[in-house]
């Protein structure tokens, strides 16, 4: 996981430096901390993925680039296969997989994201945009903006992504959904 992040925030380095663009015009745009932001580019704190989203834009890339140093090249239509994908283990708790990783110019960013029981609570993130989860598999605990919601297999939500939120597996079982970020 740290060589992930360390990874991902070499390619956001290199690409904030070779725009000319100063970290603290970076966090500005992004609208974080230039504490946090210089923490993505450090790798030691996870960069949610619509910061990864608004990092692209912003540097006329794909997110793929930035999660796995390859550029996508299909325009017309991309097809996953059942197991396949670009796997990214972001974090301990969430381990993504990538459902559009070789589209290029993608409005919105599926991922099927897998969430690993922990006995302590989840970490809350808050980014831009809107995010819409599927539970397909287990149960799971959302925490938003002080609610906290049950969802089981079948069930899903679409809020607005810029209030904390955090996930947790129930029943001492992974749960996997489908997550898209907008």
């Amino acid at each position: 996981m740290t060589e992930t992040l360390k990874a991902i925030g070499s390619r956001i380095r290199e690409l904030r430096e070779n725009s000319n663009t100063t970290i603290e015009e970076t966090a500005r745009l992004l609208k974080v901390p230039v504490e946090t932001y210089r923490s993505y580019e450090d790798g030691v704190q996870d960069v949610p993925v619509s910061i990864l989203m608004e990092i692209a834009r912003k540097f006329g890339v794909a997110t793929e680039l930035l999660l796995t140093g390859e550029e996508p090249k299909m325009n017309i239509f991309t097809v996953t296969r059942d197991g396949q994908g670009t796997e990214v283990e972001r974090t301990e708790i969430y381990k993504y997989r990538s459902l559009a990783g070789k589209f290029i110019h993608k409005k919105a960013e599926p991922y099927i994201v897998t969430v690993v029981p922990r006995k302590d609570a989840p970490s809350n993130y808050n980014h831009l945009g809107q995010e819409f989860e599927y539970v397909l598999e287990g149960s799971l605990k959302l925490t938003i903006h002080d609610h906290e919601i049950i969802l089981n297999e079948g069930d899903s939500i679409f809020f607005d992504a810029s209030y904390g939120h955090g996930l947790q597996a129930l029943n001492n079982r992974p749960a996997k959904l489908l997550v898209v970020v907008m």
